[in-house]
C-alpha cells in the first residue's frame, strides 16, 4: 500500500518552523500511512534562529532550499516574507515533482505555514489539497477573516484606524469585548501596502481545505465557535494544540546549566523571568527604565537582554559581550543577591522550574502557550506582529495576565527604536501586580490543568488531530 505524503513548507524562523515540525512529528506517531517531507526556505540571519532537531527518519525527511544573495535581497519586515515566498516557488516545485515521480508514496497534500500560502498555486499544479496551518491562536485568525470580510464585501478600509485619537473599538464576533483599534497588529493598520497584502493573504485561507490551529478548545472557546459556524464562509478548522516542543534545547551547554544551576537556588514561585522573543530587543534608555524597576520592585530576576539591531537592518538581536555597557554603573553588584541577567534563554526550561513565579513577555504566540502550559502567569508587553491582540486576549478576555503595555511603544522594524519609553512606575506596577494576584495564579493553573488535558488520549485537541488525519485521508482516497 502506498504511503500518504504531506508536504510542509513552514516561514522560517523561531515562531514558524518549531511548530510546524512538532505539528508534523505528532501527525506522523498517530497514524503510520503518513510520511512527511518538510521544505525548509533558509534565510541567513544566524543559524540559531532557522537551527531544529533534524532526526530524519524513513518517515520524516527535511530538504533545505538555500538562501543566496538575491534571496536576501528580497526579504523586509514590509514584505511579510511575501516576495521570498514567491522566490521560492520554482525551488519547491521541483522538490515535489521529485516526491511524486516516487513510486512509493502518493501525494496527499501541502501543510503551509500561514505566511506561505502563495504555494497553493504550486499544489494546484499538482492536483493537491492546501492545508493552511496557523501558527498564531484562534483569536487572531477570527479578527483576520472579520478585517478581511469588511473589506470585500463592505468596502470598509481599515487603516482608517491608523493613529486616530479617539478610542475606536470593534465589535468582532467571537470576542467577548469590542476590540479596541490599538491592539490591531501594526501591519493590518499600514496604509502603505502592508494591509493590503495582509488581508490578501488571510483571503487565500479561504481556498484551503482545512486550517489548522495551535490552540485548544478551553482556551479559545468563543472564537473557535464564530470559526466553526456554518455561516461564515471559512474552511474547517481544526484546533490541535498546544504544539510545543517540550524538549530543553541545550543550545549552549555551559550557559544553560549556569542558568539551572542559579535557578535552582531560589525559593519556589520567586522568580520574575523577563524574555521577549526572538525579536525582542529595547535601546538603553529602555533598558535601563527596566533595570530601575527590577530593583525597586524588590523581586528575583532572571532577564534575558539582547542586543537591538542597527536601525534599518533587518536581522535579530545580538548578545551582549559585556552587561555593564547598556545597564547603570552598579546595577549588576547590587542585585547579584537576587538577580541574574542573561543572554539567550532556554525558555521552555525556565518556564518548567519551580522557582519562577511571573513572566513578563512579549506574548508571543509560543511563549503564550508555554507559560500556560507551565502554569505561570504572564505580564504582558507586546512588541510586534499580532502580539498586542494576544495580550489583550489575555489580559481582558481571560483574565489569565497582568498589564504592562497593552500597546505597541517599540518599533521593531527599526530595531526596537523606542517611540514612547514604558515608565519605571509602570513596569514595576505590572510586576507587582504579577507576583501578587492570587485569583489570577488560579485562573494560570486552571488553564494549565486544561492545556493538559487537551492533549492526552479523549483530550478535545487528541480527538480533534484524529479528525484532521480522517479528513486528509479520505480527501486523497
Amino acid at each position: 500500500m502506498l504511503n500518504s505524503e504531506l508536504v510542509f513548507i513552514p516561514s522560517p524562523g523561531a515562531g514558524h518552523l518549531p511548530p510546524t515540525v512538532e505539528l508534523a512529528k505528532l501527525l506522523l506517531d498517530r497514524d503510520q500511512r503518513l510520511t512527511v517531507t518538510i521544505i525548509i526556505m533558509n534565510f541567513a540571519l544566524g543559524p540559531e534562529h532557522n537551527a531544529e532537531t533534524r532526526l530524519s527518519s524513513p518517515r520524516l525527511r527535511y530538504v533545505d532550499i538555500p538562501c543566496d544573495e538575491s534571496t536576501m535581497a528580497l526579504i523586509s519586515p514590509k514584505t511579510f516574507l511575501s516576495a521570498f515566498v514567491e522566490h521560492n516557488k520554482p525551488r519547491v516545485r521541483d522538490i515535489v515533482r521529485g516526491i511524486t515521480d516516487s513510486d512509493s508514496v502518493r501525494l496527499a497534500g501541502f501543510v503551509v505555514d500561514m505566511f506561505c500560502v502563495a504555494m497553493i498555486d504550486v499544489a494546484n499544479e499538482f492536483g493537491a489539497p492546501t492545508y493552511t496551518y496557523f501558527t498564531s491562536g484562534a483569536a487572531t485568525l477570527d479578527l483576520l477573516f472579520y478585517l478581511q470580510a469588511k473589506r470585500d464585501e463592505e468596502g470598509d478600509d481599515v487603516t482608517e484606524l491608523k493613529n486616530s485619537e479617539s478610542e475606536s473599538v470593534l465589535h468582532v464576533p467571537g470576542f467577548v469585548n469590542p476590540v479596541p483599534a490599538k491592539v490591531l497588529p501594526e501591519v493590518a493598520l499600514d496604509k502603505e501596502g502592508g494591509s493590503s497584502m495582509f488581508l490578501n493573504i488571510t483571503k487565500r485561507f479561504r481556498e484551503s481545505k482545512a486550517i489548522i490551529v495551535n490552540t485548544f478548545q478551553d482556551l479559545e472557546s468563543h472564537p473557535l465557535e464564530y470559526l466553526l459556524s456554518s455561516s461564515n464562509d471559512i474552511p474547517p478548522v481544526f484546533a490541535v494544540g498546544p504544539i510545543l516542543n517540550l524538549e530543553n534545547k541545550k543550545t549552549d551547554d555551559h550557559k544553560f546549566d549556569e542558568i539551572l544551576s542559579w535557578l535552582n537556588e531560589q525559593p519556589k514561585s520567586s522568580v520574575v523571568f523577563l524574555c521577549f522573543g526572538s525579536m525582542g530587543s529595547f535601546n538603553e534608555k529602555q533598558v535601563k527604565e527596566i533595570a530601575v524597576a527590577l530593583e525597586r520592585s524588590g523581586h528575583r530576576f532572571l532577564w534575558s537582554l539582547r542586543r537591538p539591531v542597527p536601525k534599518d537592518k533587518f536581522d535579530f538581536p545580538k548578545e551582549y559581550e559585556n552587561f555593564e555597557e547598556v545597564l547603570q554603573e552598579g546595577f549588576l553588584a547590587r542585585t547579584s543577591s537576587v538577580g541574574k541577567v542573561i543572554g539567550w534563554a532556554p525558555q521552555m526550561a525556565v518556564l518548567s522550574h519551580p522557582s519562577v513565579g511571573g513572566f513578563v513577555s512579549h506574548c508571543g504566540w509560543n511563549s503564550t502557550l508555554e507559560s500556560i502550559w507551565c502554569g505561570v502567569p504572564v505580564a504582558a508587553w507586546p512588541l510586534y506582529a499580532e502580539q498586542q491582540l494576544n495580550a489583550f486576549q489575555l489580559v481582558v478576555e481571560l483574565g489569565i495576565a497582568a498589564e504592562i503595555r497593552m500597546d505597541y511603544r517599540t518599533d521593531m522594524r527599526t530595531g526596537g527604536g523606542i517611540t514612547m519609553i514604558v515608565t519605571v512606575e509602570e513596569i514595576e506596577e505590572g510586576i507587582r501586580k504579577l507576583m501578587s494576584d492570587g485569583e489570577m495564579r488560579k485562573k494560570v493553573k486552571d488553564m494549565k490543568d486544561k492545556s493538559r488535558a487537551a492533549v492526552i488520549d479523549g483530550g478535545s485537541s487528541h480527538a480533534t488531530i484524529g479528525k484532521f488525519i480522517d479528513h486528509v485521508m479520505n480527501i486523497t482516497n
